[in-house]
Formats: structure tokens, C-alpha cells, sequence
């Protein structure tokens, strides 16, 4: 075995030609007994003539499964742990002369934990007040916000409907042309230059710009672009909140319409986000912690496995089926080793801790998620019957159980944060 740069080793491999020959020899054997060739009768045609039809075929079969078959033997033999299929470099495979071929592959890391109890950890501590709720029923009263069109410029929070039409160098933009777009000015959902050209307009206003596209818009085409566009306001409206009346709290279910009820529910939703928030940050700020206490180095394959990975999933996600139109995987590369290097040390953790999956969590999660359907029997049934939806249960679990057991050894301290704050991170 010869270590090379980084985690890559190298293992050159011998077999003896007579273990090779022996394999050929019982397996043409064995194919003399059941072949059909013209002119003799089954099982009774020569060992030469067998060979001759077969021998090549044969001898490339027992070759392939004598390298698949030495490798495990040669990596069990030198206990090593690949962390990925090797590139196998052949030397010698001619008839009569010993196997020898290099295999070369990364192996795992050995990792060394360092000491988990000198890990520090900033966990959110959260007050849920008046203002907080006052807040959240001021929220839900604009998501019932009727528009209502009014006859002057438009200004910030105003919505403006718009035809628009776009030019990039001369030539129209394909899927660049729009009807009817209700564009509400400072909600961000339009390109920030095309958002701030339309205070000022009114209905009937026509108005031509150019607008500059994020260097990291998504269609690469775009990025740092300059386009133009042409934009016709049909219609200038201004947001009416609704009274907050009986009419208004039974919107949401409190069928006593009464403020005071709508308040208490509210504040239950809101305890129950904080909740779920809080112990999302508990664990981003404990892996965190892992990974800055514990630089490994990981191996390539995995890197570029999960690079790949991350590149499939925005695929889906943007709707890209063409593997040409696909972003550059070089842009995952960060995110895919901070990935593979945090569940290494994930399952470091669970190795030197000796964690086994809590099955009566395990249960507990199933009931969280199959809660809201209609009938959560029958969807916690599919989740213990299917083998793939029970392990990715298990494999959240798992983390969490990894969490609180580092939680249980850091330095934990309180990091006062408002409602808005933590729940807009």
C-alpha cells in the first residue's frame, strides 16, 4: 500500500496465475456440460473445443469478478475504509502470468474529536410580549388587505398593475413581456431597478428604463445584465386594511369573535413557531461550533458526490430538465464539503458517544408528521411499512439525539434576541 497526497491511496494487487487458471478451468467445466454446438452432444464436447469457443469470454468474466472479488480481500487485509469505488490501473493480465493491477482510492478520515466540552453555544432566549402579538394581528391584517384603486402617483406600499415589454441588446427578451402585473412597490418581488422606476406614475403613464439584473441572478444569460423596458400603468391602487370587528376574528376560526381570543390564539401560534425556531438555531449554532472546532479533511469523492447532489435538487427546483442549461457544479463545491465534513463529524459523534436511535422518538416524530392529514393513522402506518420514509425519520432523530448530547456537554449560554429578530434570521 502506498499513501499518496492527502486521503488517496494507492494498493497494488498480485494474484497468482493459478488461482485464475483454476477459476477458468472449472467454469469451462462447467460450460461443457450444458452447451449446445453443432455436431456434438450435450456434455460431450472436448475440453478443446470448449475453449476454444468460450475460453476468451470465460477467462474475461473470472478476471473481472478475481478483481472485484481481490480488492475486498486486499482492503480487509490492510483494514481500510473507502470512502468511495476505486480507479483500478491494470499492469499485467495475460494469460499465464499473475494478476497484478493498482487500485487507488480516498479512505475515510480518522477522526479525533476535540473536546466537546469546550464547545460554546449562544441559545436564543425569547420573550414573547404585547407588542410581539400586537405585531402578528397587524401581519394578519394586511394579508386581508383589499386593494382599492385611487387617483394619484403611486408611492411606496402602493400596488400598480403594469403592461411591460423588455429589450436585452436590441432584441426582445424571451418571456420578457407581461399583462396585467400587479407589482406592490417595496415588497421586493420584482428586480430592485424595476421596482424603483414606478413611484410617481400614474394610471395611463408610459415609461421606458433600463434595468441592471443581480450578478447572481439565477439565469446566468441575465447576470449583470442591462435590459430595457417599456411599462404601461393601468392602474394605481392603495391597500385598506379591514376593521378589526367581530366579522374580521371569526376569519380565523375563533368563533366567538372576540379580540381577546384571537390575541391568546394567536400567541399559541406564535409560542409554538418559537419553539420550533429556537431549537432550529440551537442546532445550526451547535454545528457550527462542531465544524470550527474540528477542521477534517474530507475525501473528494464524497465532495463531489454531494456537489452533485445539490446540483440535482436546484435542477428540480428551477424546473431544469437539460443538463446543458445546468448551473456550474463548481458553485456547490463550498456548501458540498461543509455537508460531507459535518456528517462526518456527525458520525464521529455517534460512534464515540455510542448513539443508538431512540425508537419511542422515532415513533413520536412519525405522529408530528402525519398529524395534519385527515387521516394520521393511515400515514404513520405508510411510514413504519416503508423502509426508505422510516429511515429518514430515523436519520433526523438521530441528529437531533446528536444535539442534545453535545448540548449536554458545552458551554451553553443566553442570547437575548426579539421575536422579530429571531423569527426574520
Amino acid at each position: 500500500m502506498e499513501t499518496r497526497e492527502g486521503l488517496e491511496r494507492a494498493l497494488r494487487v498480485q494474484v497468482p496465475a493459478a488461482r485464475i487458471d483454476a477459476e477458468v478451468s472449472t467454469r469451462l467445466q462447467s460450460v461443457g456440460r450444458t452447451a449446445k454446438i453443432k455436431g456434438f452432444r450435450p456434455g460431450k464436447v472436448p475440453a478443446k473445443v470448449i475453449r476454444q469457443r468460450y475460453g476468451d469470454q470465460v477467462r474475461q468474466e473470472v478476471l473481472n469478478d478475481v478483481l472485484q472479488s481481490s480488492y475486498s480481500e486486499a482492503i480487509t487485509q490492510e483494514k481500510l475504509r473507502p470512502a468511495g469505488g476505486p480507479r483500478i490501473e491494470p499492469e499485467t493480465m495475460q494469460e499465464g502470468q499473475d494478476l497484478t493491477y493498482t487500485a487507488v482510492f480516498e479512505v475515510f478520515p480518522e477522526i479525533e474529536l476535540k473536546a466537546v466540552d469546550k464547545l460554546k453555544v449562544a441559545r436564543p432566549a425569547v420573550t414573547i410580549g404585547v407588542d410581539d402579538v400586537n405585531q402578528m394581528i397587524e401581519s394578519l391584517r394586511r394579508q386581508r388587505a383589499t386593494w382599492e384603486p385611487v387617483d394619484r402617483a403611486a408611492k411606496e406600499g402602493d400596488q400598480v398593475q403594469v403592461d411591460f415589454e423588455a429589450e436585452h441588446k436590441g432584441e426582445p427578451l424571451e418571456g420578457g413581456k407581461g399583462e396585467n402585473v400587479p407589482v406592490v412597490i417595496g415588497e421586493g418581488r420584482m428586480i430592485p431597478d424595476f421596482e424603483k422606476n414606478l413611484p410617481g406614475l400614474t394610471a395611463g403613464d408610459e415609461k421606458s428604463f433600463n434595468v441592471k439584473f443581480p450578478k447572481d441572478y439565477h439565469e446566468a444569460s441575465l447576470a449583470g445584465e442591462k435590459v430595457s423596458f417599456s411599462v404601461k400603468v393601468l392602474e394605481v391602487a392603495e391597500s385598506r386594511l379591514p376593521e378589526m370587528d367581530e366579522e374580521f376574528v371569526k376569519t380565523f376560526g375563533v368563533e366567538s369573535g372576540s379580540l381577546d381570543d384571537l390575541r391568546a390564539d394567536v400567541q399559541r401560534n406564535m409560542e409554538r413557531e418559537l419553539e420550533g425556531r429556537v431549537r432550529a438555531e440551537v442546532k445550526r449554532e451547535v454545528m457550527e461550533a462542531l465544524l470550527n472546532a474540528n477542521n477534517v479533511e474530507v475525501p473528494r469523492v464524497m465532495v463531489d458526490q454531494e456537489a452533485e447532489s445539490l446540483r440535482n435538487d436546484a435542477m428540480r427546483q428551477m424546473g431544469i430538465q437539460d443538463p446543458a442549461q445546468a448551473p456550474d457544479i463548481a458553485t456547490f463545491a463550498e456548501t458540498a464539503e461543509r455537508r460531507t465534513r459535518l456528517g462526518l463529524l456527525v458520525g464521529a459523534v455517534i460512534n464515540e458517544f455510542k448513539i443508538e436511535v431512540d425508537r419511542q422518538r422515532v415513533k413520536a416524530k412519525v405522529d408530528e408528521v402525519s398529524a395534519p392529514y385527515d387521516e394520521p393513522e393511515q400515514i404513520a402506518s405508510m411510514y413504519f411499512q416503508n423502509p426508505d420514509l422510516l429511515r429518514s425519520v430515523e436519520s433526523v432523530v438521530l441528529e437531533e439525539q446528536v444535539v442534545d448530547c453535545l448540548l449536554e456537554k458545552a458551554k451553553v449560554s443566553d442570547r437575548k434576541v426579539t421575536f422579530s429578530e429571531l423569527m426574520s434570521n
